[in-house]
This record gives structure tokens, C-alpha cells and sequence, in this order.
């Protein structure tokens, strides 16, 4: 059970044992912030669904797109405006298209090694391990959704280098 579900149930609780022990005339009151509290909890459970599932899309695009190379995949997950934030490529589903087929092109299908996929609202980033020719590379995408579609996209990319200053890998 995650903190927020804890704290909201906990409260719950007490505010039920507050007014039912100190109050018992009034009832409605009583039921009015269980009521409420327990909307709050079912929010809080709505959004937590809502952000396993947007994890799952970005883990489920990131693999059609970038490891099976298959492009009809930006219609599938990509909203009708998409903002891009990669300085290489321009703004809009089409954009992207152009740019991946420039980059697919020899390419071969290959699995996605998702190092860690994370979600926070409706920001969901993921950190994967891939190759590029002979060279490692660690990236960092980051995906926002509305109504279910990736809306806006930030990355970072770094080869990792084969001598590190310290003993800690970059996955």
C-alpha cells in the first residue's frame, strides 16, 4: 500500500473513531467526512490504475517503436499534438515518423532492455540500455499523456564510457 493510501486510510479511521466516540449525535457529520475521506482514497487508487497503465504504454510503444521498428506504432500511442523537446527532431507525429524511418533504415528488430520505468501524475520515464553499432548507450525518455496518449516527449542519451571515475555502473 503506497504512503498516500496509508495516511488517507488512517485518517479515516481516526475521524470514524473521533466523531462516533465524542459526537454521537451527530452522525450525518460523522458520515459526511468518511464520505469524503473516502472519495479521496478512491481518487488516489483511480490515478495510481491510470499510472501503471500509461507505464505499460510507454513500455509497450518503446518496444514496437524502437525495437520492432514499427513506425505505425506513433499513431497507435502519439496524441494528435505532440510537442517535441529532442532538438533533432521537429514537433508533430509526422516529424517523428520522418526522423525514425531516417534512423531505422538497416536497423534490425532487437529487444529493449528497460533498466527502469517510472511514473509520476502523468510523466512516465524510462531508462533503457541499447547499442548503437559497437557503442553502449544509456537513455533517459521521458513521455507525458493525456487521455491516454503520449502528448509530449523529453530525452537525454549517453554513450557509457568504458572507464568510469567511480565504481558506480549507469544502470
Amino acid at each position: 500500500m503506497n504512503k498516500a493510501k496509508f495516511t488517507l486510510l488512517s485518517l479515516t479511521s481516526l475521524a470514524f473513531l473521533l466523531f462516533s466516540c465524542n459526537n454521537k449525535d451527530n452522525s450525518s457529520s460523522t458520515q459526511a467526512i468518511v464520505d469524503s475521506l473516502n472519495k479521496q482514497i478512491q481518487t488516489l487508487s483511480d490515478n495510481q490504475k491510470q499510472i501503471e497503465v500509461n507505464k505499460k504504454l510507454v513500455a509497450d510503444f518503446y518496444q514496437e517503436l524502437f525495437g520492432d521498428k514499427e513506425v505505425n506504432a506513433i499513431d497507435k500511442y502519439i496524441g494528435d499534438i505532440y510537442i517535441q523537446h529532442n532538438p533533432a527532431v521537429a514537433d508533430g507525429k509526422e516529424a517523428l515518423k520522418q526522423g525514425v524511418t531516417q534512423w531505422f533504415k538497416g536497423a534490425p528488430k532487437e529487444k529493449i532492455d528497460i533498466q527502469h520505468l517510472s511514473a509520476e501524475g502523468n510523466l512516465v520515464y524510462i531508462h533503457t540500455k541499447s547499442k548503437r553499432g559497437t557503442a553502449t548507450f544509456s537513455t533517459i525518455d521521458i513521455f507525458r499523456f493525456e487521455k491516454g496518449k503520449i502528448v509530449e516527449h523529453w530525452d537525454v542519451s549517453q554513450e557509457v564510457p568504458e572507464k568510469s571515475a567511480n565504481s558506480h555502473p549507469m544502470f
